[in-house]
């Protein structure tokens, strides 16, 4: 277990103007790193598309000791629909809520200084309006179950994730104290992950991912992209394998060793993206369609 950290999840956008502004301005996260491609990833990074897509990794700090988000943008996709599978963010700040209110953004008080703040494509974040705790304010990732012991059996049993707490609808694990944990809630009926699925990332050392591969496999559960090698243009190469848990929630583990090489901070992060933003015309060409399908 000591090996292996939580990264971050995985959010597909159609707003990138307005999700760029929602993370940068209420949040108060930072651009990371942000990259453009011409074609699909090998490990669907950025879903079931082959065309032009984005990545912009953002968070409270660098990706070696913080949890951050990874937003990815197909161009040419207006909307996506949400399921029942992410079932919220959360994170402790005492900033959030004044940026909201001075903003006009909406959120709603949910009791005991915490609030709920809908991202522009519905992704949930609740915020505790308190003084963080430790190094991230990223404190923990909520996906959604159809059979909560089963769900344990897979992420403590095959990943080896502890389990911190545990309770007739909801169990919370972790690869470490100080880590972004994993909270498993017991939802009614089968898990729906729509178009707008996601995929919850970690990294481990490079030698330990055929044992991860090997024992998800002995073990009756899906592999959906065996061990294999991406490369990014003039930055180092990754290893990753990416199963699926019980339910189907996509889980991609990564070399270390290679990954923090890979995701140093971009100084040119935020202007890469603000650039990418500018010279996107998408939201025009959709406007256009709109008024045509009115006539």
């Amino acid at each position: 277990m000591g090996s292996k950290r939580a990264l971050h999840f995985v959010f597909k956008i159609a707003n990138r103007r307005a999700t760029a502004d929602f993370y940068r301005q209420v949040l108060g996260m930072k651009i990371l790193r942000h990259e453009e491609f011409e074609e699909g990833c090998k490990a669907a990074c950025n879903g079931p598309y082959d065309g032009k897509w984005s990545k912009s990794m953002v968070g409270y700090g660098p990706e070696d000791n913080h949890f951050v988000v990874e937003l990815t943008y197909n161009y040419g996709i207006k909307e996506y629909k949400l399921g029942n599978d992410f079932q919220g963010l959360s994170i402790f700040s005492t900033e959030i809520i004044p940026n909201a209110k001075k903003l006009n953004y909406p959120f709603s008080e949910l009791g005991n200084d915490e609030y709920c703040l809908e991202a522009p494509d519905g992704y949930k974040f609740f915020v505790h309006h308190k003084e963080m705790e430790g190094n991230d304010p990223v404190k923990m990732v909520s996906l959604g179950v159809s059979d909560l012991q089963k769900s344990i059996e897979f992420w403590n049993g095959v990943l080896g994730m502890s389990i911190k707490q545990k309770s007739e609808k909801s169990a919370i694990l972790s690869f470490g104290d100080n880590q972004c944990a994993l909270k498993l809630l017991q939802v009614d009926g089968p898990i729906d992950f729509a178009s707008a699925f996601g995929r919850i990332a970690f990294s481990c050392l490079s030698k330990e991912l055929p044992g991860i591969e090997k024992k998800a496999k002995d073990t009756g559960n899906k592999i959906l992209t065996p061990l294999v090698s991406l490369d990014t243009p003039g930055k180092a190469t990754v290893e990753v394998v990416i199963l699926a848990d019980p339910d189907g929630h996509e889980i991609c583990f990564v070399g270390d060793e290679a990954f923090r090489e890979l995701s140093k901070p971009d100084p040119e992060g935020d202007r890469l993206l603000s650039e990418a933003i500018e010279k996107d015309k998408s939201d025009e060409w959709f406007a256009k369609q709109k008024e045509k399908s009115k006539k």
